[in-house]
């Protein structure tokens, strides 16, 4: 049989010879047919690489570019971004639709992003705390050797929270090589200057590496070392492109220019000037490498800044042109509606699972040194066995991140069996262990109340292994003051703490007759307490405590030996409840604030003493306006309460001229945002006003209406990183007016 088949083999070898020659003439004729199919389409068409360059909000643009690249129908086979453009690219990539994008950039609160720590709803009732007691932001870490400070000028918090939801689902953790659209981010390597080209990275820290402004934002580690905004050494990664296959390279520009000499007036400015020196000679070099057939899309945004994050709309539309003004040549790689949507297809192919919650079978927190895991875990209030979701997963980290003891927290979500095993990576902050925060209060009416006061608090935590911390206050000026307090979990991770303190402060007080300033006292008070707390979350805490104080007033003006001076010792028992879930100290749009206290004060002296007080403020947001509605009250059975009088507190009527045993006080403050303080110096800049009512009586029982008085105010106003700052004219109806210059805090 195999011998008559070997025969007949120059036949076969004709008959083959044939096959190939009438392919000479039948494949010519089937390439000038369009392609039926999406991989006919691929054999075909050339490789599309789309680099998207960084450049802060003027990134944004980008989102127009892909927008223009869907009408036209122009195919995208790989990515290359920088900084914003990675983030962009990124997103689209891991399938996101361009609507997606916007809405979620749109949505993104990048004022908070911009600041220079968490949302301040993040925060623990501890740190909340701090703000109330001194509203400055400058804080610095304190150890052996010396003084440290943190790794950026802003928070990491907001931003990455922003990317979570950029790239939510599973996706986040998936390295960039196994996206159904190749991409690639690209950072730069802190330690060798060198660009880092990131290809198996978790798309996540990916994104978060590529835009890590150096001084805006913190390194990142990749692989063990630090990474920084790729922008520095590769701003517009042609090469990168041109390596991964690009036939055709869509080239998108978005990079800053460099500034005008007017605008080199400060540090901040010279710095920016440097980073937009190495970045525009980059890519310098990168355009060069463009060949005839690639497209170069150079939006025209000189009036765009860095950080307007705002203007998202005009932004992406002026991307959205500058692509059309391409048209002619992008329309040349053009798909049919066909096979342009099996493309698109293509891009979303991974599409996450719907969120849903499982059995929680471990819960491990590594990484931790100083700090104790399993009171940790017992603060997250995740319990084995119990359904857990993805977004109560992401809560968890954001309370931990919020506690400030971190700098990072990563998340890892293993599901196996119908089960979730999740991991909570930490960072321990360097600098956060032994902080210290200090600032600066002013006040002044341009008449007889002018006060100024340095002060500086320090706080040190995990003292033991149930996260004691002690907290420290000083303040020398118009009011001398020194206290401290321990706070000290009842177990690990328990919401019960005992608070033992100690202070001590010296002031002056007026006594007013009138509304006439008729004498001048000093005042000094020694505390020691000792109280029993229970957290309630985040958002607040109750007290009962008892302690003593012991009380000096001798008058100053006018001078009167005979006078000598009073001396008290009184035994106190109180009671209180705090709320406090605003979103900003200085201007809030959201949230509330409470304090509800109750205190008896006996003595030999005077006897019984009761004191009832309540605060209350509730903030709004009406477009760019920040508002509050203010409440106070305070009733003492003997003396008198706190006082009125001074900004806020009836404007224009001399400070603390108002006193009583019964006292109230309302107000609606609005301030409209009309600027932002340059990144790493403050936030927005205000303009507003205050409606104010209140009164005071000394003897009555109870406020009538005709005890009542109307003030109020105009303002402009900064929220500066030592607190808000307020320059001020107040009035009160039927008194006087006053200008206000005043720093420190509001409540």
């Amino acid at each position: 049989m195999t011998a008559p088949f070997l025969s007949q083999a120059p036949l076969l070898h004709k008959f083959l010879l044939g096959c190939m020659l009438a392919g000479l003439f039948v494949l010519p004729a089937a390439a000038q047919t369009p392609p039926s199919s999406p991989e006919t389409a691929t054999q075909v068409r050339p490789r599309v690489g789309l680099v998207m360059s960084g450049g802060g909000a003027r990134g944004l643009a980008h989102l127009g570019v892909l927008r223009a690249l869907r009408e036209l129908r122009v195919p995208v086979d790989l990515v290359v971004g920088t900084s914003m453009g990675a983030v962009v690219g990124g997103a689209y990539a891991a399938g996101r639709s361009v609507e997606e994008i916007e809405e979620i950039v749109h949505s993104a609160d990048w004022a908070t992003i911009l600041s220079d720590r968490p949302q301040r709803r993040e925060l623990s009732f501890a740190r909340r705390e701090e703000d109330q007691l001194l509203p400055s932001r400058i804080e610095m870490g304190l150890n052996r050797d010396g003084v440290s400070l943190p790794p950026a000028a802003v928070g990491n918090s907001a931003l990455e929270r922003t990317l979570e939801r950029l790239i939510s689902g599973r996706r986040a953790d998936l390295p960039l090589n196994q996206l159904a659209l190749p991409f690639r981010a690209l950072a730069t390597d802190l330690l060798s200057g060198e660009m880092h080209e990131m290809i198996d990275t978790p798309l996540f820290l990916a994104l978060r590496a590529s835009m890590a402004v150096p001084g805006v934002f913190a390194p990142v580690r990749i692989q063990g070392r630090p990474m920084v905004d790729g922008g520095l050494v590769r701003n517009l990664g042609v090469d990168v492109a041109r390596k991964m296959g690009a036939d055709i390279i869509i080239a998108v520009n978005v990079g800053s220019p460099l500034l005008e000499e007017r605008e080199l007036a400060s540090a901040v400015g010279v710095a920016n000037q440097m980073l937009q020196i190495l970045t525009e000679q980059n890519v310098t070099r990168s355009l060069k490498e463009l060949r005839p057939a690639d497209v170069l899309i150079d939006p025209q945004l000189d009036s765009m800044g860095f950080l307007d994050f705002q203007r998202l709309a005009p932004t992406v539309e002026v991307g959205h042109r500058a692509a059309l003004a391409a048209q002619e040549r992008l329309q040349q790689l053009a798909l049919t509606d066909a096979d342009y949507s099996v493309h698109q297809q293509s891009r979303q192919a991974l599409v996450s699972a719907q969120p849903q919650a499982l059995p929680l079978q471990a819960l491990a927190i590594k990484g931790t040194r100083r700090s104790n895991p399993q009171a940790l875990q017992s603060s997250l209030g995740l319990q084995a066995g119990e359904p857990v979701t993805e977004a109560q997963v992401e809560r968890a980290a954001a309370v931990l991140y919020g506690s400030g003891d971190f700098d990072r927290v990563d998340t890892a979500i293993l599901d196996s069996a119908g089960r979730r095993q999740v991991t909570l990576q930490v960072n321990e902050a360097a600098w956060a262990r032994s902080r210290l925060r200090v600032g600066l209060e002013l006040y002044s009416n341009f008449d007889d109340a002018n006060r100024f006061s340095l002060v500086a608090m320090h706080s040190a935590n995990w003292l033991n292994p149930w996260g004691a911390e002690l907290r420290s206050l000083g303040r020398i000026g118009a009011k001398r003051e020194l206290g401290t307090e321990l706070l000290q979990p009842l177990g690990a991770g328990s919401n019960l703490y005992l608070a033992p303190r100690l202070h001590y402060e010296e002031s002056e007080a007026d006594a007013f007759d009138g509304g006439r300033r008729v004498a001048r006292y000093a005042v000094s008070l020694g505390t020691a307490g000792l109280s029993l707390g229970w957290r309630l979350g985040n958002w607040g805490d109750m007290r009962l405590g008892t302690g003593r104080v012991r009380s000096r007033t001798r008058a100053q003006l006018p001078e009167d030996p005979s006078l000598g001076s009073m001396r008290l010792s009184l035994r106190t028992r109180y009671a209180q409840l705090r709320i406090d879930s605003l979103d900003s100290m200085a201007f809030p749009a959201r949230g509330q604030l409470l304090d509800l206290s109750y205190a008896r004060l006996d003595s030999n002296r005077t006897g019984s003493i009761n004191q009832v007080s309540a605060l209350g403020l509730s903030a709004f947001q009406l477009g760019p306006w920040a508002g509050h509605l203010y409440g106070e009250y305070s009733h003492a059975s003997i003396g008198n309460t706190s006082s009125l009088g001074g900004f806020l507190r009836l404007s224009g009527s001399p400070d603390s001229s108002l006193e009583g045993r019964n006292l109230f006080l309302g107000r609606l403050v609005m301030a409209k945002r009309i600027g932002q303080m340059p990144l790493g110096l403050g936030q927005s800049v205000r303009v507003g006003f205050s409606l104010e009512v209140g009164g005071a009586v000394p003897e009555q029982q109870s406020l009538q209406a005709g005890d009542l008085k109307l003030a109020g105010s105009g303002f402009l106003a900064v929220d500066t990183r030592f607190g808000p700052f307020y320059l001020a004219l107040g009035g009160t109806r039927g008194g006087q007016s006053a200008v206000y210059l005043f720093l420190g805090p509001v409540w």
